[in-house]
């Protein structure tokens, strides 16, 4: 489906961790702008560090898919540790930032299992300087998240962006 906001796992089913929804809106997403999500996680097994993330990130031109490649931590990269980006962008210590923290989602690994669901919630999408090869467009990107060689996760997300 092509400009239109969609997602899938792609664990066959096997993963302990599965998204169980998720909605964006608006459709197309815009930057800068405000974006309204909701989404529902079910987790069976704890997360800890090292959380190993793989994203592949595909731009379609025309009838085909160019994957992007990984420039300065945005588009199709590998991050070896989530667990330690989160840190740096959160302090341990410090509470998580709303809407996580009315709603008891951790924003620092371990995760412990169990089921996580945020209600619509309003984030603001500031007026970032993206590279011009991540405007406009119709995107689809496949994140696996695994630990010590286990996948936990697959996501597979479908999206729109239209930036002013």
């Amino acid at each position: 489906q092509v400009g239109g906001f969609a997602w899938e796992n792609c664990g066959d089913g096997k993963d302990p961790v599965v998204l169980q929804s998720l909605s964006v809106a608006p459709d197309p997403i815009s930057i800068p702008g405000s974006l309204r999500v909701s989404a529902a996680v079910n987790s069976g097994k704890a997360m800890a560090s090292p959380l190993k993330a793989v994203l592949v990130v595909e731009k379609a031109l025309g009838d085909l898919w160019i994957q992007l490649p990984c420039i300065d931590q945005l588009g199709s990269c590998t991050y070896n540790d989530v667990c330690t980006i989160l840190d740096n962008l959160i302090p341990p210590g410090t509470t998580c930032p709303e809407p996580l923290l009315t709603y008891g989602i951790p924003c620092h690994c371990p995760f412990k299992a169990g089921s996580y669901s945020l209600p619509a919630s309003d984030f603001d999408l500031p007026d970032v300087e993206l590279p011009s090869w991540m405007t406009n467009g119709n995107y689809r990107v496949r994140a696996a998240v695994s630990s010590g060689g286990q996948e936990l996760a697959c996501v597979k997300l479908a999206f729109s962006l239209q930036s002013q």
